[in-house]
């Protein structure tokens, strides 16, 4: 775990009690900030009271409805542009995939690829939808700070 990573905030939303609690559990050793929604009515409550807003979000693809998904990647996208989010699915297809991404996911991840450690792969992700947040957030910083000085 990088230090740097420490307290980043986590939203995860997922309609499967087992899911959330074992995300939850598994990024909480990792030293991230979990709160958890079980539905995307949920989350989209939770995105809105958020203040600071997450770093992070990740959604399971289905739950309530086929694309419940898609609507916490737009929620959270339009709470805050920097949020990363990544989508989860247990039903991967190229289609999903493809929209999660054209939306503005950072990755779309499937929760039962063989051969693959499912979390291990989340918590680089994660690491990585960090980074760039980061990035993003302290290009805009610079950006208006510099914006700033000229007008002075």
């Amino acid at each position: 775990m990088i230090k740097e990573d420490l307290m980043a905030r986590v939203l995860v939303v997922d309609d499967e009690d087992e899911v959330r609690a074992a995300l939850k559990r598994r990024l909480e050793r990792e030293g991230y900030e979990v709160s958890t929604a079980s539905s995307a009515a949920e989350a989209t409550a939770v995105i809105r009271d958020q203040n600071p807003t997450f770093d992070i979000v990740i959604t399971d693809m289905s739950m309530e409805e086929p694309d419940s998904g898609l609507v916490v990647l737009q929620e959270a996208i339009a709470h805050d542009l920097f949020t990363e989010v990544i989508v989860l699915t247990a039903y991967g297809n190229v289609s999903n995939a493809v929209e999660s991404m054209r939306r503005g996911a950072f990755d779309y991840l499937e929760k039962n690829s063989p051969g693959v450690d499912t979390y291990e792969l989340l918590i680089m992700k994660l690491a990585h939808a960090l980074e760039r947040r980061r990035s993003a957030v302290g290009t805009m910083r610079r950006l208006e700070s510099f914006s700033k000085m000229m007008k002075q």
